[in-house]
């Protein structure tokens, strides 16, 4: 019996187990082992050490739920951006309706390049340019 109360202090104090596990691993119940613990006189302490380590785990958890909660909004945003930058370049460039020059520049941004002494974009001829494609896009 004392060889009980020993083993069950040594695992509550020096292997910091909690009472349901104890009593899973040896088999009796929860109410004994309780009732052995409070008599110790360590206890009060154990249970404000459990008690701070359980409300710095809660902190801990807590700021990574705000931080994964942060994360999806971030990617929802930027979802919803790209969706609407897509469902603007559809309607740019159906077919239903003429590009513009201006938009057409948009599209290939890097094609192009802004001359500042006429207020024009430029398309870079190093890149062969057909006849359909504007030369230069003035700017607005």
């Amino acid at each position: 019996m004392e060889d009980l109360k020993k083993k069950i202090i040594d695992l509550f104090f020096n292997e910091h187990l909690k009472v349901k596990d104890i009593a899973n691993r040896l088999q009796i119940s929860s109410a004994y082992i309780t009732k052995i613990i409070q008599s110790d006189n360590r206890y009060l302490e154990e249970k404000n050490f459990r008690k701070a380590q359980s409300k710095d785990k809660r902190k801990i958890a807590q700021n990574e739920f705000i931080k994964q909660k942060r994360e999806r909004i971030r990617i929802e945003d930027n979802y919803y951006a790209v969706q609407a930058q897509h469902n603007q370049a559809i309607s740019e460039l159906s077919k239903r309706t003429h590009l513009t020059n201006e938009n057409y520049r948009k599209w290939n941004y890097s094609a192009y390049k802004y001359n500042p002494s006429k207020h024009r974009y430029e398309f870079n001829d190093a890149l062969g340019r057909s006849y359909d494609v504007p030369k230069y896009v003035k700017e607005r």
